[in-house]
């Protein structure tokens, strides 16, 4: 999926914005209550779960279209985010021991159709705060690009794809322990 240029004829009609926007918020409301069982129910089976830095490329560049390689940070599905949630849930995880605090901070959702029917993409700007112990405080700042669809079943709806770039281009973070 590639960054969404903002085509008025694609976005979709003020109800299903809200509509979706809601499911947005209760998933990363999910995340911060430390839910994760119930995060995982809202991601499908061929879930797609990426993330990666920005990329400093020199303006010559950018005008050629030529991009950099970039670093990826994860590649995930979703039996690996289980795996990981397994993980936290020991308490084992000593990245987490005690559990961070986060919040997170979904902002300009542009929704638009795909070519499958109840399918949509959704590209969002999201700051993730993160605090832990008395003085571990780590901002994360980037966009994401997420691929909805409408859950034939239970009339919901399901997140197939997350794409998420970082805005930092050099980590000065501990680790990379939390959901996005």
């Amino acid at each position: 999926m590639k960054e969404l240029i903002v085509n008025q004829e694609k976005r979709v009609s003020p109800e299903l914005h809200y509509e979706i926007s809601q499911f947005l918020y209760y998933e990363i409301a999910l995340l911060d209550e430390w839910r994760f069982r119930d995060w995982l129910e809202l991601l499908s089976e061929d879930l797609s779960y990426t993330m990666r830095t920005i990329v400093n490329a020199q303006t010559r560049d950018r005008r050629k279209s030529i991009q950099p390689p970039t670093t990826w940070l994860f590649n995930d599905n979703k039996f690996q985010l289980e795996r990981r949630i397994a993980r936290l849930e020991t308490g084992m995880a000593w990245a987490e021991e005690p559990p961070s605090r986060t919040r997170h901070l979904l902002t300009n959702l542009v929704i638009t159709e795909t070519d499958l029917p109840d399918q949509f993409h959704v590209q969002s700007n999201y700051l993730l705060y993160r605090s832990q112990k008395e003085r571990d405080e780590v901002f994360y700042v980037g966009k994401r690009l997420d691929c909805v669809r409408r859950n034939p079943k239970t009339d919901s709806w399901l997140i197939c794809k997350r794409e998420i770039t970082l805005d930092q281009a050099v980590l000065t973070f501990h680790n990379l322990s939390v959901l996005f």
